[in-house]
């Protein structure tokens, strides 16, 4: 895995080899059987069912770090956040911070593109239950790390969403700045702020999810903040 990651030249050379991954069998297992019972509603669309790539700009400023795909989203569409209830949450709020040229993501195919922005997941498959394991992580992580490498020549702010994503970040802080992570590890929080030397800043940001979006855990309002404190670090107008 480390070695497929790093012979990646590119982000479209890195994103065939995330869709032709097999190595966490259990992951392997429950992306296929979700893609071949599917979902009532989509009964007659064709599900990705593969680990799902990255999305955005090569030279984004700003990074999204996720946790890992829905099963009737990104494991259906082919494209992280498409397709599900947290995906119209956030794609919604990446429009109105214009990031984004559209407010929705249906499908792979629908004319979305995003500015200064790059979406990426700390694992690429759908896991059961939303709940990857340390080791499939664990195992994941140098996809994250390269496309992290080849983007790093611009990238200035990642956002964390939720408390997977912000942990998964300190490892990337060692595999690709060589910055030693923070010891104790700063806490995540909505509005967490890190910043540290010759690495981006790290804003934290409740998970897109429906549990904290239908709670009012997460409002628009509260995104809305977390992208124009991103956009303003970055140096995005």
């Amino acid at each position: 895995m480390v070695a497929r990651a790093a012979r990646a030249t590119d982000l479209a050379d890195l994103d065939g080899a995330v869709s032709n991954c097999f190595a966490c069998p259990r992951l392997v297992s429950w992306r296929e059987e979700v893609a071949r019972t599917k979902r009532a509603a989509f009964r007659e669309q064709h599900y990705w069912g593969r680990p799902v790539p990255g999305f955005g700009p090569s030279d984004a400023r700003i990074g999204i770090l996720g946790l890992a795909p829905a099963a009737h989203g990104g494991n259906r569409t082919g494209r992280i956040f498409t397709g599900d209830r947290s995906g119209d949450v956030l794609f919604a709020a990446l429009h109105r911070a214009g990031l984004a040229n559209q407010p929705t993501s249906v499908a792979a195919d629908d004319g979305l593109t995003l500015r200064d922005t790059r979406i990426f997941a700390a694992v690429r498959c759908a896991p059961p239950d939303n709940k990857p394991t340390p080791v499939e992580r664990d195992t994941c992580a140098p996809w994250l790390h390269r496309e992290v490498g080849l983007i790093r020549p611009t990238l200035r702010v990642v956002v964390a969403l939720g408390a997977f994503a912000w942990a998964a970040w300190w490892p990337v802080l060692r595999d690709v700045y060589g910055v030693r992570p923070p010891s104790p590890r700063p806490v995540f929080g909505h509005g967490a702020h890190w910043s540290g030397t010759a690495a981006p800043e790290l804003l934290g940001c409740y998970h897109v999810s429906q549990q904290n979006t239908f709670t009012g855990r997460l409002t628009p309002l509260m995104l809305d903040d977390v992208f124009a404190r991103a956009k303003q670090l970055a140096g995005v107008d």
